[in-house]
């Protein structure tokens, strides 16, 4: 019956609620995020493109062959100035957004073949959500486990060397 309920939802993307107001609101913030999350994935491939990187440098071009007709005054300095610092602070966002969305989609990749292969550790699932000396610590067991592993491996070679 639950699966059902929340299939349902996932297909309308939203989540069922008694309240109809909070649900409408719900709806309304779900609706937002997913059309940003559609821009900014959108954007990022247009704009991560080689014809974007053309586009920017003919921009500079065109700006930098206009300076003489400008005499290089201070309106035509501001001008790139200007919208050079609102692209890369709007550019911030869509970035971070899909930066985000892939790490956690990696994350759930990485925490599913956790889960999936017998003998693995499943307390390694969500270790980003470790504290830093928890991290630390979990590191230094690697390390020690890496040591081990090639201590193994340099006596495995010189028993075969002496074959």
């Amino acid at each position: 019956m639950r699966a059902n309920v929340v299939g349902a939802a996932m297909k309308r993307r939203t989540m069922p609620s008694n309240n109809s107001a909070k649900s409408e609101e719900r709806d309304f913030f779900c609706r937002v995020r997913d059309r940003f999350r559609h821009f900014a994935h959108r954007s990022a491939e247009v704009l991560g493109s080689a014809w974007a990187f053309i586009g920017a440098i003919f921009i500079i071009a065109v700006w930098g062959l206009t300076g003489p007709a400008f005499y290089f005054s201070d309106t035509w300095q501001l001008i790139i100035n200007t919208g050079t610092t609102i692209v890369t602070f709007l550019m911030v966002f869509l970035i971070q957004n899909t930066q985000n969305r892939d790490a956690k989609a990696m994350h759930l990749k990485l925490d599913e073949l956790i889960r999936a292969i017998q003998g693995a550790r499943n307390r390694l699932v969500d270790l980003e959500k470790l504290s830093d000396d928890e991290l630390k610590r979990l590191e230094e067991q690697f390390t020690r486990v890496r040591n081990k592993a090639a201590q193994r491996e340099s006596e495995m070679d010189a028993v075969e060397d002496e074959d």
